[in-house]
């Protein structure tokens, strides 16, 4: 591959000599620029690779994260010996994208760096440090490249449909649509009609043709999230629109021809649901021809802080926030059994109650650790009947009534609100965001 004046052609290297004259000259006849580690004080340079030598002497896996922090855009390779597994391991829960060991061809670290590279550039938001989800995604690369249908398995939250976007950008059904149906999320007397389509007048309400999920993504690819939740009778029908690789919309007896790569995702065992017989055996045999299966977070220690500082910096409004090392203890050590969609939402919650730049343990407010001394949560005293609508939703809304009453009690000021409320300005905007979204009118609730 030769990279020629793309970004990812400027590699810098930090090292105390650890690579080869071979390896360096092959790098420079793929069109890698390589810089030393003394541009490291120009901030103008963004490079699109670093590699970093463990022989760089004490604090290895520190520096790694300082330049995971600074230069999020760019693939950081470590360089360690053969023998230090455990280096190896602390560079990738830094936020190393890969190792190579030494001594080291010049074949191998171009090929993990091309890697690491594609893995990088196909996969957007998707953030994967560890060797499991490293593993997934090789093998999701592979599975793109044939025809075949994809059956993703994964607890909730781990990102399935990620998973999925991804197979469809590394097909060549890329420029194509992607498509996604939660089946668990539409009623079944609707599941049918939003799959298939209908024509004009086939049933009460059908006052103009619709086309189905499955013509709009045809030339691309379909997800068929929690697939386990669909009813029988329909996988019957699904199974026969997968053979035939056509669909009639409801009320029409017109065939439409497809060309869709089905992508099935589900979060319990298919396997156990056709034993149970609430899965057709024929249709699981008909999706599970590529079967992957994406861990838990808590498989994939070396991805927690990655991603983490990917939520940091993506919900941080610019401003350069970072995680206590107790904070740091705190999310490796927690199970996380929201997956990454609880880690989401702890490290947006966390900047709203953050002080300042440094993201500590209270601000996290994971079960069993320290609550923010003055947090707004721990001012709120639960409201009427809090058995009735659950004690999180009685504490947002009392949360919600004495952000009100503060809010009142400085005319609408939201710089002396905040203040009064121990809270930065940004902080506050986000909790009268929050509000909103939960459909309250801030100025007319506070006269202003």
């Amino acid at each position: 591959m030769n990279m020629g004046t793309q970004s990812s052609s400027l590699l810098w290297l930090i090292s105390t000599g650890g690579l080869s004259d071979v390896c360096h000259g092959a790098l420079l006849a793929e069109g890698y620029r390589i810089e030393p580690m003394t541009v490291l004080s120009r901030s103008e340079h963004k490079p699109g690779v670093i590699l970093v030598d463990s022989d760089t002497g004490p604090g290895f896996a520190g520096h790694i994260q300082t330049l995971v922090s600074r230069f999020p855009q760019a693939v950081i390779l470590a360089m360690v010996e053969h023998g230090e597994s455990a280096l190896a391991g602390e560079a990738l829960r830094a936020g190393a994208s890969d190792y190579v060991l030494k001594p080291f061809q010049p074949s191998q670290l171009l090929r993990v760096l091309g890697q690491s590279l594609a893995l990088r550039h196909s996969t957007g938001d998707m953030v994967v440090r560890s060797r499991a989800g490293l593993q997934v995604l090789q093998l999701a690369y592979r599975a793109a490249q044939t025809p075949a249908a994809v059956l993703i398995g994964g607890e909730s939250g781990t990102g399935k449909e990620c998973l999925a976007r991804y197979i469809h950008q590394v097909s060549d059904r890329r420029d194509g649509p992607f498509v996604a149906v939660n089946c668990a999320a539409i009623p079944e007397s609707m599941l049918e009609a939003v799959l298939f389509g209908y024509s004009k007048g086939a049933y009460t309400g059908a006052a103009q043709a619709q086309a189905g999920k499955f013509e709009l993504a045809n030339g691309g690819t379909l997800l068929l999230d929690e697939i386990a939740e669909m009813p029988l009778g329909l996988q019957a029908k699904l199974l026969r629109v997968l053979q035939e690789r056509e669909v009639e919309r409801l009320g029409s007896h017109q065939k439409v021809r497809l060309n869709v790569r089905i992508v099935a995702a589900s979060n319990k065992d298919l396997r156990e649901a056709v034993s149970a017989g609430e899965f057709r055996e024929d249709l699981f045999y008909r999706l599970d021809v590529l079967p992957l299966g994406w861990p838990p977070l808590r498989e994939r220690v070396e991805d927690i802080m990655p991603l983490a500082r990917h939520f940091l910096h993506k919900y941080g409004e610019g401003e350069s926030f970072r995680f206590s090392a107790d904070a740091e203890r705190a999310l490796l050590g927690h199970p996380w059994p929201g997956n990454i969609r609880e880690l989401e939402n702890v490290i947006q919650r966390a900047l709203i109650l953050a002080r300042s730049a440094i993201i500590d343990v209270a601000d996290l407010m994971l079960p069993g650790a320290a609550r923010p001394a003055n947090s707004l949560i721990t001012l709120s005293q639960p409201a009427a009947e809090p058995a009735a609508e659950g004690l999180q939703a009685s504490r947002q809304r009392a949360e919600f009534d004495y952000v009100l009453q503060v809010l009142r009690r400085h005319s609408g000021h939201r710089s002396r609100t905040a203040e009064a409320l121990g809270l930065t300005t940004r902080a506050l905007r986000y909790k009268l965001a929050a509000m909103r979204e939960q459909g309250i009118d801030i100025d007319r609730a506070t006269g202003a």
